[in-house]
């Protein structure tokens, strides 16, 4: 049965009369950019907003209860009163007991980000009772804003399951047989309100959900991206310092090795023309080595070269130059060619010229002193062989000499192989060098 209520022109003891204009519309759910808004706030501004929209729920439902409800679902109930005005100051009856439940379905939503399944619990539940009792609701606010702040707010860790869908279910059902069990009637017009109400709610929730990963998404994307570059970008770095290292060692230690042979041997003769002789090579080769470091800074400087570049390294053409100075540094070197020489990439080139360089420095300065040469140009790469005489293991260093490391790094970045052993009384080195660089 619906809740007697008493017509009377003064406000009844205990309760009081609302009067406001005709409400034409109400707002059920918040654009979708706005709601992000309310995920992304800081925990002060966060509780005025979940204040505003609890304040905004209970306004909107005091107002509701106090017109009978929906603007124009109320006049049949008009119609049966038989006098206009007797009908509207019975619908706008709104004592304590209403004002109370309405406190109850809409003030939890202070405290959603808790427990949104239990505000919503309450929420809803408090509803139902305003319409079991015979108040005109008409839409639940609160319980609707609950539901939207439910679907909103799930996440990985706590996902939308059946469970919640089958929560949502029943009190929404417990909403709609509370209002039939109100009027006394079908509840067309609370089924038709409430449940595009939650039907809105649970829409919108969700699209804010979604709209929240998305931007967690895109912004973890930019995040990687941003790693990922780093890394490149050291990874570059390192691959540049190795490169530099590679040059410089190779440079400046063939250098070395062969201005300590000459000058040993200067010292050790006593022909004042053989002496001059290894006094000149040893200027020429400081001379060589210095324009050599000299263009390795000025490419680092990006300055005393135009287009930031310097002159390319020696590559083949001066393998008879690097054997004749070897030679006269007292190592007998000989070279054996085998197949059709074929032009050169200037990567593959130069690291040829810069691997025959260690190795007949390393024969130079560990074997006996003689070196042999092997090249052989065959379809698909360039193999080169340098053995020296080695009858006895030297002492190794201890960070195992950086020669070796050298000219396995500059084999594999061609995409080619390298192999160093010592067998049968010698050292052989053999590298395998593709034409086309790292693609083949």
């Amino acid at each position: 049965m619906c809740r007697q209520r008493r017509v009377e022109t003064d406000p009844p003891r205990g309760g009081f009369v609302l009067r406001a204009a005709p409400l034409r519309s109400a707002v059920l759910v918040s654009p979708t950019t706005t709601a992000q808004r309310l995920f992304a706030t800081r925990p002060r501004s966060g509780w005025l907003v979940d204040v505003t929209i609890a304040a905004a729920a209970l306004a909107g439902s005091l107002a509701l209860i106090s017109h009978g409800g929906v603007p124009g679902s109320t006049a049949d109930e008009v119609a049966r009163v038989g006098d206009h005005r007797e009908a509207l100051a019975d619908l706008a009856d709104l004592d304590s007991l209403g004002v109370a439940l309405s406190v109850c379905a809409s003030v939890p939503l202070v405290a959603w980000r808790w427990s949104p399944i239990a505000v919503f619990a309450v929420t809803a539940g408090a509803s139902a009772l305003l319409v079991g009792l015979g108040y005109p609701l008409g839409i639940p606010l609160g319980a609707a804003a609950a539901l939207y702040l439910l679907a909103a707010s799930r996440d990985e860790g706590t996902p939308w399951t059946r469970r919640t869908t089958a929560v949502a279910l029943l009190l929404f059902g417990a909403y709609a047989v509370a209002a039939g069990a109100g009027r006394d009637t079908f509840p067309a017009s609370e089924l038709l309100h409430g449940g595009v109400a939650f039907a809105l709610a649970w829409f919108a929730g969700d699209r804010t959900r979604l709209r929240r990963e998305h931007i967690a998404e895109l912004k973890e994307r930019a995040a990687r991206a941003e790693r990922e570059a780093e890394h490149e970008r050291r990874l570059a770095v390192a691959e540049e310092r190795a490169r530099i290292a590679r040059d410089l060692h190779d440079a400046a230690g063939h250098a070395a090795n062969v201005i300590a042979v000459r000058a040993g041997a200067a010292r050790m003769r006593r022909d004042p023309e053989r002496s001059q002789a290894a006094l000149e090579m040893i200027e020429e080769i400081a001379r060589q080595t210095a324009a050599e470091i000299d263009g390795i800074v000025g490419t680092l400087r990006d300055q005393s070269y135009p287009n930031g570049a310097a002159d390319a390294p020696l590559g083949l053409a001066s393998l008879d130059t690097l054997i004749a100075r070897h030679s006269a540094a007292g190592l007998h070197v000989t070279v054996a060619n085998q197949g059709l020489p074929r032009p050169l990439e200037n990567a593959t080139d130069q690291a040829a010229y810069r691997i025959l360089q260690e190795a007949l420095t390393n024969a130079a300065r560990h074997g006996t002193g003689a070196a042999r040469v092997e090249l052989a140009f065959v379809e698909a790469a360039l193999e080169l062989t340098i053995s020296n005489p080695a009858p006895r293991a030297g002492l190794s260093r201890r960070n195992g000499g950086h020669g070796l490391i050298g000219m396995r790094e500059r084999a594999v970045l061609l995409g080619g192989s390298f192999e160093a052993e010592r067998a049968n009384g010698a050292f052989r080195v053999r590298v395998r060098l593709p034409y086309g660089g790292p693609n083949m």
